[in-house]
């Protein structure tokens, strides 16, 4: 909304200083300034709001150290996550943009979805929350809208590469020299958008992969049918990545940093993807109207860093499924915006091991029930508790220490994903 109000002030009134709000790093820094006074000055008071309501979390007993000082602490905090992300973004942001509509949609979709599943858990006593069946459904209908807007919306396009490699770019400069031929503003790109359903590959060469070409083999033109691949796979990373947060979201500040960590990294993709410039340097697909997607992002940052402020060890309130579903969507749904959804295995490490770590349990368990009797597979479990951080916990580390170390771990992937741009 500034947008628009500061764009009709310099281009009717010429007010010093309105054009400002043309460049997107300086809405982005804003939305970052916004999010975090709106969680630190708005997140007190909805915390004490939520005390005064008793909406405090019922704790299972685990037998993990310090699990009992937990009771009663203030849950549903991912109201203040999400408001920080919304408001800037509505201020600051090209509402007409479709990557904006389809994070803001995401956002409120999943935010819905994890604050039904809390209210039953606070307010109905079921410590169960909202069905398993019932939260996929919700979480696979914002995957299908997702995929379905950006398979049939006629802004969501990329610009191909003419030329896709520096051998083909000093081929091309050779032929033009020997046109004598200026080589200024060499095309390197098509002068047209082309609607695709290509994504970026880590580690190969040329590291562009087309779902369509997928399922080309059955027929002659079956590349048209590319949805078949394309919209699974969107409703599978969503619920995916969702859960891999929520299942994060068991110890203070673990979720919240870690989800501030990939959104720094994803901040600096949409940025350079966006940028025909830096995108051109990277030798990295270029994604028109992507640009906007950092003012989304640095509004995220800033909503999870100032979350920690009162989610960090020791706890003042915790986000629940309000806020861990919520920014586990938002990652994915971005990712696959900016068609770098191949990377969160890298990216999301940590919510990938987490996840991992409750099935190789369960499986694990399974199997020795299976193979010698339930108090054998009792004594013999994969890990002394799952997810991964409460195994942790029950080798006698601190939580506090666990969190920081996790997140030293979610820095170095951070890293190691963004230097796939150029490991190839």
């Amino acid at each position: 909304m500034l947008y628009y109000l500061f764009k009709y002030l310099h281009e009717h009134y010429h007010l010093v200083g309105s054009g400002v709000f043309r460049y997107i790093t300086f809405r982005a820094a804003l939305a970052l300034i916004f999010s975090l006074i709106i969680s630190l000055l708005f997140g007190k008071r909805i915390i004490n709001y939520i005390r005064k309501k008793q909406i405090g979390e019922t704790i299972r007993d685990l037998g993990l150290e310090g699990e009992k000082q937990k009771a009663g602490t203030p849950t549903m905090g991912g109201i203040i996550i999400i408001a920080a992300i919304i408001i800037p973004t509505l201020l600051l942001a090209k509402l007409d943009n479709v990557y904006i509509l389809i994070m803001l949609f995401t956002t409120i979709g999943l935010g819905i979805l994890g604050f039904l599943d809390d209210y039953i858990k606070v307010f109905k006593k079921d410590k169960e929350g909202l069905k398993g069946k019932f939260k996929v459904i919700g979480q696979i209908g914002v995957g299908l809208v997702v995929a379905l807007v950006l398979y049939f919306h006629p802004d969501v396009v990329i610009r191909e590469r003419l030329i896709s490699n520096q051998k083909d770019a000093w081929a091309y400069i050779d032929d033009k020299k020997a046109e004598n031929q200026q080589l200024i503003n060499i095309p390197i790109y098509a002068k047209t958008e082309t609607k695709c359903l290509k994504t970026t590959i880590p580690f190969v060469k040329n590291n562009e992969l087309d779902y369509s070409k997928l399922i080309a083999w059955a027929c002659d033109d079956c590349q048209k049918y590319g949805w078949i691949i394309f919209i699974p796979i969107v409703i599978l990373i969503v619920t995916a990545v969702s859960n891999g947060a929520n299942i994060t979201d068991g110890i203070d500040g673990l979720a919240s940093g870690s989800s501030a960590i990939i959104g720094v990294t994803l901040g600096i993709f949409a940025y350079v993807s966006g940028n025909k410039i830096f995108s051109d340097y990277l030798n990295i697909m270029f994604i028109p109207n992507t640009g906007e997607l950092v003012v989304f992002i640095s509004a995220f940052v800033g909503a999870c860093i100032g979350f920690l402020w009162y989610n960090t060890y020791p706890a003042q309130v915790f986000m629940g499924d309000t806020g861990s579903l919520t920014l586990g969507g938002i990652i994915a749904v971005f990712a696959i915006a900016i068609r770098k959804e191949l990377l969160l295995p890298i990216l999301c490490g940590i919510f990938l091991v987490e996840n991992l770590s409750v099935i190789l349990q369960v499986a694990y368990f399974k199997y020795q029930k299976r193979k010698h009797g339930i108090e054998y597979a009792r004594e013999h479990r994969l890990f002394k508790m799952a997810p991964l951080h409460h195994h942790f916990q029950k080798l006698g580390y601190h939580e506090a220490k666990i969190v920081m170390r996790f997140l030293i771990v979610g820095i170095l992937l951070a890293a190691l994903t963004i230097i796939t741009l150029k490991l190839r």
